[in-house]
């Protein structure tokens, strides 16, 4: 017996189960679902495989049957967020509680911009004030056992640093109190 598909919302509410996602990238997500969806119930493939010309007129008018998959995706959402299932600022609260032991505030800040999304103020300064501490804490794990310090090291450090979107001048400072850890041991 063949299971019948899940609806968009149902398979909204899994992706949301699974972790917090984006209004944007949940949207996304849930369109590639509801396109794929209307392909099968028309018949055709949604690589794009090729049909016969007859095929290809009998789907348009199908697709002028069916409702709007972007409504569709759409009513979805705002069912999402009245219910609570959909909420950005969890959605960032999350973000930042990952991604903030191993990486800095520009990175993270970058991340929740691809996502349609930014810090607020408060969740700015708290992540600023923590800078220091976190780039000391990351330039510890990555690099306890430093024989010698030479330019090459600290350059090397100072990649990682902003390659992990931190600031200059906090990488700068993280390294040095490394140093001088290292050498008042």
């Amino acid at each position: 017996m063949a299971r019948q598909p899940l609806s968009l919302r149902a398979r909204a509410v899994t992706l949301l189960a699974q972790r917090d996602h984006s209004e944007l990238e949940l949207r996304r997500k849930l369109g590639r679902i509801a396109r794929q969806a209307a392909a099968d119930a028309t018949g055709f493939a949604a690589d794009g495989a090729a049909e016969s010309h007859a095929d290809a007129v009998g789907a348009e008018a199908d697709e002028s049957r069916t409702p709007d998959l972007g409504q569709q995706v759409e009513e979805v959402l705002v069912w999402l967020r009245q219910q609570g299932y959909l909420d950005e600022s969890r959605f960032v609260e999350s973000r930042l509680h990952v991604r903030s032991a191993r990486w800095g505030q520009r990175r993270i800040e970058q991340e929740l911009a691809q996502h349609g999304l930014s810090l607020d103020a408060d969740q700015r300064s708290s992540l600023a004030e923590t800078e220091l501490s976190r780039a000391c804490e990351l330039l510890r794990r990555k690099f306890s056992a430093v024989v010698a310090w030479d330019a090459a090291q600290e350059a090397r450090q100072m990649r990682f640093l902003l390659g992990r979107g931190f600031q200059s001048d906090v990488a700068r400072r993280a390294i040095r109190a490394l140093k001088s850890a290292d050498e008042s041991a």
